[in-house]
C-alpha cells in the first residue's frame, strides 16, 4: 500500500515533464501506475493486510494503513476507474491545451489522495487525504481558470467541502477521544460502540463532513456547478472518486454507529430527499452534462441510504450499487465528453441523429444507461433489485418507516429510470425539429465559456460548454481509443451484472463485517419477488415520466427551488452583515477605534470576573522604594504626554516609561527581559523621530486636543482593570506553579543554562514561530501603510549618488553625500570606531544566548541599532553600503530557516521543533556544543535585523527621498514664479 502511495505520488511529481516531453500520449504512460496498483489490489483481495509508520505519535497521528474488503473495493474502482480516465484523457485534450502537464499531475495526485483515503486507518490521516482530495478538486474544478465561472465553481466546491471538512474533524476528535484510540480498526473492533452526548455530536458532525463531500441536499449544489470542470475530472470526481468519499465513510461507520440515535434521521432522511430532488432537477435541465450531475446527486443520495441502513444484506446492495454507478457514470461522462467534442454542444435540444452517426457510441451508451436505470441483465439490475429487498427486510426499522423509506426509494428509482432515457433520448434520438449534424473529416474548432451557473439564467442550461464549440456545425467522428475507455466500463457493467454470484463472491466479505448474519445475495433472478415486481413498477413509473417530461416547467425556474441561488445569497448577506458590522465599529476615527477596543477590555472581563468564582487577592505595591521611586516617574511620564504639544517631547517622555519598564525588570532579577526592554525601547524612539521628521515640530493649537475627562477616565478604567485582572489571575492559580522546574528543564532537554531563551527556541518554539512570522508580516506592511506605491527596495549605494566622488576619502563610504548642513564629523569618526564594536555584540548575544542574557532577538535588535547609527550618520546612501541587501530577502531566509529548522526533525522521527546536542573536541577551539536549536534562533536573528532594515529603509532611505523631491519641487516651483 505504501508503495503504491509512494509511486502515485512520485509520477504527480515527474507528470509536468513526461508531458513536455510526449504531449498528451503521457496520459498513457501516467495510466501505468494506476494500473499497476489494481493489480496489486486484484493479486490481494480478499486478504487483510495493514503498514504502521510513526509519524506523529504525540497527538496519535501515525501513518496507519489497512487493506480489507471495503477497501479493496474502492481501491479497485479509484485505481481502475483512474488509469482508464488518463487513457481518455489522451485523446481528449490536444498538445497545446494550456496547462496540460500540472493537470496531468493534479489527476495522478488525486488518485493517490483518493487511494491513501480509503486505506487510511488512522482516523487523523483519512482526514488529511480528505483534504488533500478538497484542495487538488479546487485545482482540478478550476482549470480553466481564465474564465469566471470556472473559478467560481472551484471555489464553490472548495467552501462547502472544507467546510464540512472542518466539522468532520471536529467529529474525528471527539470519537478518537471517547474511544481512546484514534484507529477506525479498534472502533470496528469493540464489542459495545462509544456513546453518550459528546459521542452523538460527534457523529453528526462526521456525517455533515461526509454529506458536503457527498452533495447531498442540502449541500448538493456544488457538483452541478463543479460541471465546469473538463469532462475527465468530472467522469473520476464526480463519478467515481471524490463524491464516493463520503460514502466509504459511512460505510465505513455504519457497523457500529447505525444504530446511533441521529444516525438514521439524518442518512435515511437527507438521502431519499436528495434522490427525489435531484431526480426531478435532472429530468429538466437540458445540458447533458447536468442530466449527469443531477443524477449524481440522487444516485448519490440512494447509495447514502444503503449503506447507512446498518445491515448486511443493505450493505452487500450498498457495495453493489457503489461499484455500478462507478462503472455507468464514469462511462456516460466520457460519453458526453466525446459528444462535446464532435457535436461541439452538449444541448439536447440542438443534438438530433447520433445515433445514426455514431453507433458505436450509441451503443455503449444505451449499454451504461441500462445499467443506470436498473434494466437486466446489467450490474444496476443486480444491485437495485437486491436495495429493494434490503429495504423490505430491514428490521432495524418500524414497519411505517420500512414503508416509507421503499416508498421513496421507488419514487427517486422511478426518476432514475426517466432522466435515463431522457439522456439517450436527447443524445442520440432523431428529432426533426432540429438540424442533424453531417459528419466531416477535418474540422475547426474553438473554446468557449465552460459552464454557467444555474443562476445565470438560459445559458446555465445552454450545453455550449465544456468541450469545443464547431463552427462548421458538424460532427467529427471519434476513434477507437477514444473510444476505449468508456466501451470498456460499459462491458464492465454488463459482465458483473451476467456473472452476478462473482460480483457478490467479491463484494459479500464487507457486509460481513456487521454483527448480523448476510441473508441475501447478488443474482440476477431470485425469482418472483414483491423487489422484482417493484422494479417492473419502476420501470414502467419511469417511462411514463420519460413521456411527461414536456410538462415540466422552465428549468431555468425550478419548482423546488435553486440551491445555487440560496448560496449566493447567503453569501450576498454575509457580505451585508460585515459592512453594517465595519461601518458599526470601524467609522475611519481613530479616537473611536481605540475606545472600541478598550471598552471591550473592560467590560467583558470585568463582568466574568463579577460573576465567576473569585479568591482573596494579596496586593504589594512595591518590594523596594526603588520601585516605588521608578513607578512614581513612569506615571508622571505618561501623564506628562497627554499634555505636552511638542511631538519630540512626547515621544521622549513616553520612552522614559518604556526604560523605567526595563529598570523594574533589572530588579526582579530578569537580565534578558531587561535587555530586550532596553533595545527594543531605544529603536522605538529612533523610528519615532524618524517619522516625526515630516511632521511640525508643534502640534497646532486649533488641532490641540484638550485633557478631555471622558479619555481620562477610560484610561483609568484600562489600567485598574489590568491590574484586577493581573492581581486575581495570580491568585487563582490551585496548581503548583512550574516556574521552578524550567531551569532544569531548559538545561536538560534543551542544553541550555538561559531559561528565558530555551523557552523561545525550544520548549514553546511553536509560539515563537507564530510570533516571528507575525513580525514578517508587519514588516511586509509597513512600506504599504506609508506609500502608496511600490515597495521601496534596496537602500541606494553611494554609486548611485549623482556627486558620489569615489576618490573622495571620508570616514565613512557615503559620509561625504550627507549635506554639509546635516553632517557632523564626530558623529561619522565615532560610528566609524563602534559600529565594528556593536556588531561584534551583536554577534556575541547571538552565540551567548542559551547560556547567558542575549539570543537571537536581542542580537538582531543589536545589529539594528548598528545599521541605525551607520544611517544616521551617513544617510541613505550609508545605510545602502552597511548592508547591500533587500530586507525581504533577509525575512524570507530568516523565516525559511526558522520552518526549516521546524520540519527537519520530523525526518529523524522526532516531534517538530526538536533539538539535538552535539559536542565535539578540537584542537584550539577546545570543547564545543551545538545545539541545533542554533539554527532556528540564527533565523529569528535574521527576520529582526531584516524588519530593522526594513523599517529604516521604508521611513529613513524612502522618506528622505521623497522629503529631498519635495524640497526641489518646492524650489523649483518658487524659482518659476
Amino acid at each position: 500500500m505504501l508503495a503504491i502511495l509512494l509511486a502515485l505520488a512520485a509520477a504527480a511529481l515527474v507528470a509536468p515533464l513526461w508531458v513536455r516531453a510526449l504531449g498528451r500520449n503521457a496520459f498513457y504512460v501516467l495510466a501505468l501506475v494506476p494500473l499497476g496498483g489494481l493489480i496489486w489490489v486484484i493479486a490481494n483481495w480478499g486478504s487483510t493486510q495493514q503498514v504502521r509508520l510513526e509519524w506523529a505519535p504525540s497527538i496519535e497521528m501515525n501513518i496507519d494503513l489497512r487493506f480489507d474488503s471495503l477497501a479493496a473495493i474502492m481501491s479497485a474502482l479509484v485505481l481502475g476507474i483512474g488509469a482508464l480516465i488518463l487513457c481518455y484523457c489522451a485523446r481528449y485534450f490536444e498538445d497545446d491545451e494550456p496547462r496540460l502537464g500540472v493537470f496531468a499531475a493534479e489527476m495522478v495526485g488525486f488518485a493517490g489522495a483518493m487511494f491513501g483515503l480509503v486505506t487510511s486507518d488512522n482516523m487523523l490521516l483519512l482526514f488529511v487525504f480528505w483534504e488533500l482530495t478538497t484542495v487538488l478538486s479546487f485545482l482540478l474544478v478550476g482549470h480553466n481558470a481564465e474564465q469566471a465561472n470556472s473559478r467560481r465553481a472551484a471555489i464553490q466546491a472548495l467552501l462547502v467541502t472544507a467546510a464540512g471538512g472542518l466539522a468532520m474533524l471536529v467529529g474525528l476528535i471527539i470519537l478518537g477521544e471517547a474511544n481512546d484510540s484514534y484507529l477506525l480498526s479498534d472502533l470496528l473492533a469493540r464489542a459495545q460502540p462509544p456513546n453518550g452526548l459528546a459521542v452523538n455530536v460527534a457523529v453528526v458532525l462526521i456525517l455533515i463532513g461526509a454529506l458536503s463531500k457527498s452533495a447531498v441536499v442540502p449541500l448538493h449544489f456544488w457538483l452541478p456547478g463543479a460541471m465546469a470542470a473538463p469532462t475527465p475530472v468530472s467522469a473520476y470526481l464526480h463519478a467515481a472518486a471524490m463524491v464516493k468519499a463520503g460514502v466509504y465513510l459511512v460505510a465505513r461507520l455504519a457497523p457500529v454507529f447505525a444504530e446511533n440515535p441521529v444516525w438514521h434521521p439524518l442518512v435515511l432522511t437527507l438521502g431519499v430527499v436528495s434522490m427525489l430532488l435531484a431526480g426531478l432537477r435532472s429530468l429538466e435541465v437540458v445540458d447533458l452534462k447536468l442530466v449527469l450531475a443531477f443524477g449524481t446527486v440522487s444516485q448519490l443520495g440512494f447509495l447514502i441510504v444503503l449503506v447507512g441502513l446498518g445491515t448486511p444484506d443493505a450493505a452487500l446492495a450498498g457495495v453493489a450499487m457503489i461499484v455500478a454507478h462507478a462503472l455507468f457514470k464514469a462511462c456516460l461522462f466520457m460519453v458526453v465528453g466525446i459528444i462535446d467534442h464532435g457535436a461541439g454542444t452538449r444541448d439536447l435540444r440542438r443534438l438530433s441523429g447520433l445515433g445514426r452517426r455514431a453507433p458505436v457510441l450509441c451503443g455503449i451508451a444505451i449499454l451504461a444507461s441500462l445499467s443506470m436505470a436498473g434494466i437486466p441483465p446489467l450490474v444496476g439490475f443486480v444491485g437495485k433489485e437486491s436495495a429493494l429487498g434490503a429495504i423490505l427486510e430491514a428490521d432495524s426499522l418500524a414497519a411505517p418507516a420500512r414503508v416509507a423509506l421503499a416508498a421513496g426509494v421507488v419514487l427517486g428509482s422511478m426518476l432514475t429510470v426517466g432522466y435515463s432515457i431522457r439522456f439517450v433520448w436527447g443524445a442520440f434520438a432523431d428529432k426533426p425539429q432540429v438540424a442533424r449534424p453531417t459528419a466531416h473529416g477535418a474540422h475547426r474548432v474553438r473554446r468557449v465559456a465552460d459552464y454557467a451557473p444555474e443562476s445565470a439564467g438560459p445559458a446555465a442550461d445552454s450545453g455550449d460548454t465544456d468541450g469545443h464549440v464547431r463552427e462548421d456545425g458538424g460532427w467529427h467522428a471519434p476513434g477507437a481509443l477514444f473510444l476505449a475507455a468508456p466501451a470498456i466500463l460499459a462491458v464492465a457493467s454488463l459482465v458483473a451484472g451476467l456473472g452476478a454470484p462473482w460480483t457478490d463472491r467479491l463484494l459479500s466479505p464487507y457486509a460481513g463485517t456487521f454483527s448480523e448474519e448476510l441473508l441475501s445475495y447478488l443474482s440476477l433472478w431470485h425469482g418472483f419477488t414483491v423487489p422484482l415486481a417493484l422494479t417492473v413498477l419502476v420501470i414502467a413509473g419511469g417511462i411514463a415520466l420519460f413521456q411527461l417530461r414536456d410538462r415540466l416547467r422552465d428549468p431555468t425556474r425550478p419548482r423546488l427551488g435553486n440551491a445555487d441561488r440560496a448560496y449566493d445569497a447567503a453569501l450576498r448577506g454575509m457580505d451585508q452583515l460585515s459592512l453594517r458590522m465595519t461601518g458599526a465599529v470601524q467609522r475611519g476615527s481613530l479616537p473611536l477605534s481605540q475606545a472600541t477596543i478598550l471598552g471591550t477590555l473592560i467590560i467583558l472581563p470585568s463582568v466574568l470576573l463579577a460573576l465567576g468564582t473569585r479568591t482573596g487577592v494579596e496586593l504589594r505595591l512595591w518590594d523596594s522604594p526603588l520601585q516605588a521611586v521608578l513607578g512614581g516617574i513612569m506615571v508622571a511620564m505618561a501623564l506628562g504626554a497627554t499634555v505636552l504639544r511638542n511631538r519630540l517631547a512626547s515621544v521622549l517622555v513616553v520612552g522614559v516609561t518604556g526604560y523605567g519598564c526595563g529598570v523594574i525588570f533589572a530588579l526582579h532579577g530578569a537580565p534578558d527581559l531587561a535587555l530586550t526592554q532596553f533595545l527594543v525601547e531605544t529603536l522605538t524612539l529612533v523610528i519615532f523621530v524618524l517619522v516625526l521628521r515630516a511632521f511640525p515640530a508643534e502640534i497646532e493649537a486649533g488641532r490641540a486636543t484638550p485633557f478631555k475627562a471622558r479619555r481620562a477616565v477610560l484610561a483609568a478604567l484600562v489600567g485598574a482593570t489590568v491590574t484586577v485582572l493581573g492581581a486575581f489571575a495570580v491568585a487563582a492559580r490551585t496548581a503548583e506553579p512550574i516556574w521552578h522546574r524550567i531551569p532544569d528543564a531548559a538545561y536538560q532537554f534543551g542544553g541550555g543554562k538561559n531559561a528565558v531563551n530555551v523557552l523561545l527556541v525550544d520548549i514553546r518554539a511553536w509560539d515563537t514561530l507564530g510570533e516571528i512570522s507575525v513580525l514578517v508580516v508587519a514588516a511586509t506592511g509597513v512600506a504599504s501603510l506609508v506609500f502608496r506605491s511600490r515597495r521601496f527596495g534596496s537602500a541606494p549605494r553611494a554609486a548611485d549618488s549623482p556627486h558620489y566622488d569615489p576618490d573622495l576619502v571620508s570616514w565613512l563610504p557615503a559620509g561625504r553625500l550627507v549635506d554639509r548642513a546635516d553632517r557632523s564629523m564626530v558623529m561619522q569618526i565615532t560610528t566609524r570606531l563602534v559600529f565594528p564594536t556593536i556588531m561584534v555584540l551583536s554577534v556575541y548575544f547571538f552565540f551567548s544566548g542559551h547560556n547567558a542574557p542575549g539570543g537571537g532577538f536581542a542580537g538582531g535588535l543589536t545589529a539594528g541599532l548598528a545599521l541605525t547609527l551607520r544611517y544616521l550618520a551617513g544617510g541613505r546612501y550609508e545605510l545602502g553600503e552597511a548592508l547591500p541587501v533587500d530586507a525581504g530577502h533577509l525575512l524570507g531566509a530568516g523565516l525559511t530557516l526558522a520552518a526549516g529548522t521546524a520540519v527537519t526533525s520530523l525526518f529523524f522521527g522526532a516531534p517538530p521543533l526538536s533539538s539535538a546536542i552535539f559536542e565535539v573536541t578540537l584542537p584550539v577551539l577546545g570543547h564545543i556544543k551545538l545545539v541545533t536549536a542554533l539554527f532556528f534562533d540564527l533565523g529569528v536573528y535574521l527576520i529582526v535585523v531584516g524588519l530593522v532594515l526594513d523599517v529604516l529603509r521604508s521611513l529613513g532611505a524612502r522618506l528622505d527621498s521623497e522629503l529631498a523631491s519635495n524640497e526641489t519641487t518646492s524650489v523649483s516651483g518658487g524659482s518659476a514664479r
